[in-house]
């Protein structure tokens, strides 16, 4: 039996912005309505055969792959579209980001995710709350851009302050960071830039797509929005670095550390050595040993082997091994 579909959101939006909730989960806009949004969950049963019924196949296998990297792709009068939004959801990890697919024409949005995406969330609530929304599909893709590229700016910004406090630790306090840290920063790193590179990539072929779609200030809008995801990319690659000098430093201060260690204890058996050796000589057991009837011999041999010691130390000072 076929399911239902039921979107997360749906609203027809007329010619002076108005948005208002769509009766129906049908590709076309209500009466008197400029265009429709439908807001899907990747997750509902219903949504395969919805797609299979009423978008053509490769725009359907487009919304509902289960990975897929940003693009930008001009299918017929169409644009589909792969976007990562940063994971805000709470208990969440940042870095892990959250794909987004949109399906776009001149009366029909359809975009759709597994878990929430705040940017578009915040799309959702301003249709629900103020009953407003761009009255061309471009504007309201240029808004929805915008808000995933400022996001993901700011935990780029919140990334980097992170990593100015441990490198402010380590080089001007002297503090080793807590363990692992330094890892998890730049694991966090690493997952960010997997997907802010390609998506700065899909920006620049979308502002270049020849679509009616794009008009001039949505096209000036979503390259500015390249733009910043760029700054964003080259900010993680330049914070990566910044995090492997840090790395290669406290390594070389470890090494530094066992090396200082490893040479003090190399100087203690060295004078213990041959203190070991006159111990076990004179620990001997058996006739013949010298001083063995004599009461100054054991102040003679200690004292003996306190200046040996002392000449030892003497030595390796003047050789400086330490």
């Amino acid at each position: 039996m076929t399911q239902a579909l039921a979107p997360v959101a749906a609203f027809d939006i007329l010619e002076d912005g108005s948005a208002r909730p769509a009766p129906d989960s049908a590709p076309a806009p209500g009466a008197g309505a400029r265009w429709r949004w439908l807001h899907l969950d990747l997750a509902d049963p219903g949504l395969p055969d919805w797609a299979a019924r009423h978008l053509d196949k490769p725009v359907a296998a487009g919304l509902t792959l289960a990975e897929a990297r940003p693009r930008a792709d001009l299918l017929g009068e169409g644009i589909l579209l792969t976007l990562r939004g940063v994971n805000l959801n709470p208990g969440q990890s940042t870095e892990d980001m959250i794909s987004l697919r949109l399906w776009v024409t001149g009366d029909l949005i359809v975009s759709a995710r597994k878990r929430k995406v705040f940017a578009i969330d915040a799309l959702r609530q301003k249709a629900g709350e103020e009953g407003r929304l761009p009255a061309r599909p471009g504007a309201f893709l240029a808004d929805l851009i915008e808000g995933l590229t400022d996001r993901i700016e700011t935990v780029s910004l919140e990334t980097g302050q992170a990593t100015e406090a441990l490198e402010e630790a380590v080089f001007d306090a002297g503090q080793a960071p807590e363990r692992d840290a330094l890892a998890l920063m730049r694991v966090k790193i690493i997952r960010l830039s997997r997907y802010v590179e390609p998506q700065r990539e899909a920006l620049a072929r979308l502002a270049g797509l020849d679509s009616p779609l794009i008009d001039p200030e949505t096209r000036a809008r979503i390259s500015q929005s390249a733009n910043s995801t760029a700054r964003s990319d080259e900010e993680l690659d330049a914070l990566r670095e910044r995090l492997s000098t840090l790395q290669d430093y406290l390594e070389g201060l470890h090494a530094a550390k066992a090396s200082r260690n490893s040479n003090i204890l190399s100087i203690v058996a060295a004078i213990f050595l041959p203190l070991g050796f006159l111990t076990g000589v004179f620990g001997m057991n058996v006739a013949g040993l010298p001083g063995v009837s004599w009461p100054g011999a054991f102040m003679v041999v200690a004292l003996s082997m306190l200046a040996l010691a002392a000449g030892l130390l003497i030595l390796f000072r003047w050789l400086k091994w330490f």
